[in-house]
């Protein structure tokens, strides 16, 4: 070795160990302070986010939840869906409270899971689709394999699987046909693919069930939330025939056998603002309202295998009740005691002994519970747990309505709308308005760990209303913001900011607002309208230009969003909905913007955040923006959702709660 060579080595050394001491001093620092977006997050704006922050929003993040399937096919046991790690997951419980078994092990989430009746088969069918992109696939599992099998040949999108009362075959819908209308499929449990439909015609088509004896299906018609229709059909010879005039106007969205197959029980709000539960007799062609004295809506409805029971659901203003009908007398009571939240995915046991269900409140996720129709008594089956949360610690939102610009019948219209106030810090709080996407959805009082943080923690004091146009008040609210009445919804956070400036423990100067799909739409265009009342707006994948939306949402949606929001190939429309359109007024947004979106999103394309995000920019206005690639509409995967709830709390922490 040449001495001088041998030198310099000497000589270099201290020095290159001592840039490797500073690089993982470096990388230790950047470790335990800022938090690294995942792989899969485009991420535009946004500062580093420290650990402490991330520790914080953390602790309102590392919760599970189990929600009820279906019944293990003996009746022993139950299926249910829970997210382990990353992503919701097929569990098995064996008895109240016991350890879950895992099921499936998949690199995308189960968004649908239906049980074979027939126990001797042991076998389930799922749905689940590829990076948020909505083309649900079909899938069986037998509960002895640990490996699933692709029934559907991945065209377009199959779904809603239903089981034969002989657990020999299933009927579901899927667009493979053409990418636009959805057909009616039947499979018989040797897992071949059907490739003809036994019932292809326009529009979307759906399974509500199979008649007692396996020989025809009730199928839906769905074109809008205020006209479905349900229709008997022949799955062998592909024969159908509606249940009632097709011509009326009414909303016909659940339907069920009764005993003996001599009638349908649905609901319905032909002659009424509410959907009641009715009985139809096939013979007689004559309907009967059996819950004329609940003045809300029936939202799901169940029937014990000998049909002999039905238990059933209703929305009042947010919250869940739960019935039992005897179905020869129609006699009804109320299932006393449960949880004041969500109530839903009804399942009777095989044996009709027990009835299944999913409950939540506003302070604690989804858990499985059975209730014992001897005693009506109510067991818990799961407890996913809390992780580090007490649910003491959380807040239950109150119900207020306040009053809005139009009247009816000479008085004020109020909207409903839940509050969320902070309990260990006193006021005048900030104030955030999150806006439900919808537009005919609801918000839910139900468990939203983002929520709690931000009152609990950032001492916010959170919003929702239930603005005109939402679902659950009745088919008259439902329709007050269609067509040319859209901006009235708006006008509805208005009148919301006016009553924030009536609260003495709210803060109207620090107010911002949230919403995602159409919420995002109403965030902005609010934005845009109270201009400096609002300090901060977040836009999760919400549309921005209704022309460019209407004509890039996915095929098989277009005519179901033109019956809502308008049909922009009509130049009077089209020339309203370009006024309305945020993006139209982009110019006027000045405070700071929060955008999420997923790429694959099949409702709310990304070119709506891409363009909201580059008219602002242009300007110097001041964008965060997040963009996941393996996400569709909203973020699903969990390392996805701890990095935006962690972006969203820095946003609102430097632009509203300080």
């Amino acid at each position: 070795m040449h001495p001088a060579a041998s030198t310099s080595r000497r000589s270099a050394a201290p020095y290159f160990y001592l840039c490797i001491a500073a690089v993982c001093l470096i990388c230790c620092v950047n470790s335990r302070d800022t938090q690294t977006p995942p792989p899969t997050l485009s991420v535009q704006g946004i500062p580093p986010i420290s650990d402490s922050l991330r520790e914080a929003v953390a602790r309102y993040r590392n919760w599970n939840f189990a929600s009820l399937a279906d019944w293990t096919p003996d009746g022993g046991g139950m299926i249910v869906v829970s997210r382990i790690k990353e992503i919701n997951q097929i569990h098995s419980v064996s008895g109240p409270c016991t350890s879950p078994k895992q099921l499936t092990f998949l690199s995308e989430p189960v968004t649908s899971v239906a049980v074979c009746p027939d126990p001797r088969r042991r076998l389930l069918i799922f749905t689940k689709d590829s990076g948020g992109d909505e083309n649900f696939q079909i899938f069986a599992l037998r509960l002895d394999s640990p490996a699933p099998v692709r029934l559907t040949d991945g065209t377009g999108q199959s779904e809603g699987a239903v089981w034969s009362n002989a657990g020999d075959r299933f009927a579901y819908h899927s667009n493979r046909r053409n990418g636009t209308d959805f057909d009616i499929y039947v499979s018989d449990t040797g897992c071949r693919l059907e490739t003809r439909p036994v019932l292809a015609r326009t529009g979307s088509w759906s399974v509500a069930g199979w008649s007692p004896v396996d020989s025809l299906l009730l199928v839906l018609r769905y074109i809008s939330r205020t006209a479905s229709f349900l229709y008997v059909c022949n799955w062998r010879t592909g024969d159908y025939s509606p249940i009632h005039d097709t011509l009326d106007t009414v909303s016909q969205e659940i339907g069920a056998w009764g005993p003996l197959g001599k009638g349908i029980f649905l609901t319905s709000d032909k002659g009424t603002d509410f959907r009641t539960l009715r009985y139809y007799d096939l013979a007689t062609r004559r309907e009967t309202v059996l819950t004329a004295g609940i003045p809300w809506d029936v939202r799901e409805i169940a029937l014990s295998k000998d049909r002999s029971t039905l238990a059933f659901q209703t929305n009042q203003n947010g919250y869940s009740h739960v019935y039992i009908m005897d179905t020869k007398t129609f006699g009804y009571h109320e299932i006393a005691g449960l949880p004041i939240g969500g109530i839903y995915g009804l399942r009777f046991d095989p044996a009709g002994r027990r009835l299944g269900m999913t409950v939540t409140t506003a302070r604690h996720p989804e858990e499985s519970y059975a209730v014992r129709l001897s005693d009506f008594s109510l067991v818990r089956w799961t407890a996913s747990g809390l992780g580090a949360l007490d649910s003491s610690e959380l807040v239950s939102p109150a119900l207020v309505e306040y009053p809005t610009f139009d009247s009816v019948s000479g008085h004020a219209r109020t909207v409903p709308c839940f509050v969320y106030k902070p309990t260990n810090r006193p006021g005048p709080f900030p104030v955030l308005v999150t806006i439900h996407g919808g537009p005919e959805s609801q918000f839910w009082p139900y468990f939203e760990p983002q929520i709690q943080y931000d009152v609990c923690a950032l001492g916010l004091c959170v919003l929702a209303p239930n603005i005109r146009g939402s679902g659950g008040y009745g088919k008259a609210y439902l329709s007050l913001d269609n067509d040319y009445k859209r901006e009235d919804a708006v006008k509805d956070i208005g009148a919301l900011l006016d009553w924030v400036g009536r609260q003495a423990d709210l803060n109207p100067t620090k107010v911002g607002v949230s919403g995602g799909s159409y919420g995002g739409f109403v965030s902005l265009a609010s934005i845009e309208r109270f201009g400096p009342r609002i300090k901060a707006g977040i836009d999760m994948y919400g549309i921005c230009n209704f022309i460019t939306f209407l004509e890039r949402t996915a095929a098989y949606r277009r005519d179901l969003r033109r019956v809502e929001y308008g049909d922009e190939r009509d130049p009077a429309m089209r020339d309203f909905l370009v006024r309305i359109s945020p993006l139209t007024s982009a110019p006027r947004i000045s405070c700071p913007l929060l955008i999420l979106q997923g790429a694959n999103d099949p409702r709310v394309p990304k070119s709506e955040s891409e363009q909201i995000a580059a008219s602002v920019r242009s300007r110097g206005g001041t964008v965060w923006s997040i963009v996941a690639s393996d996400e569709g509409h909203g973020f699903r995967k969990k390392s996805n959702q701890d990095y935006q709830e962690c972006a969203q709390a820095l946003f609102l922490k430097t632009f509203l709660a300080q």
